[in-house]
């Protein structure tokens, strides 16, 4: 059973909550446990080798930094996948200079329904860039690692999942 009552739209009418609920944040069962990187021991690459257009179902991310307004470049990412009470480890890749991974981290029969988590080792990031002579950051960050958890249900579809972050803040939303 979902940790959470069905999204609008899987019962009444279509984007609509039902009688009685009202919209907003849902919290998660699970915030702030273990968030942690795996090594990447054990863990895949990204798949890389389907074209964008090419591949019936594919996972994508991004990372925007929006104190700076270019790309995140160089940010590690981990991949999971929820299974039971715990998560299983399935890729982990870091941005190019788009901000980009080089290709989907799942796609094909790799992205199945389920749960899923995203991992970005922001804190490094920021670091890195006031070392290299950039805005200072705190010694200890504010946002150090951004879980994002999300669903799958249709494995024939895009889900690409974008960050948006500054050393104080992140968004998320499911894009195109």
């Amino acid at each position: 059973q979902p940790p959470f009552p069905p999204a609008p739209g899987e019962r009444g009418e279509p984007g609509r909550l039902p009688d009685g609920q009202r919209g907003g944040q849902r919290p998660s069962p699970c915030a702030g446990e273990g968030v942690g990187f795996p090594s990447s021991e054990g863990a895949t690459p990204p798949h890389n080798g389907d074209k964008p257009d090419a591949a019936p179902g594919r996972l994508t991310t991004h990372v925007l930094d929006t104190a700076r307004g270019r790309p995140g470049a160089g940010i590690r990412i981990a991949l999971f996948r929820l299974e039971g009470e715990g998560r299983v480890a399935l890729a982990t890749a870091v941005t190019n200079a788009d901000g980009r991974t080089d290709g989907p981290l799942l796609a094909g029969e790799a992205l199945m329904p389920g749960v899923y988590e995203l991992v970005f080792a922001v804190g490094q990031y920021f670091a890195d860039f006031a070392t290299a002579g950039g805005d200072p950051v705190p010694t200890v960050p504010f946002l150090d690692t951004v879980p994002v958890r999300f669903g799958v249900g249709d494995a024939g579809a895009h889900y690409h999942v974008p960050l948006l972050v500054s050393p104080w803040a992140y968004s998320t939303y499911r894009g195109s």
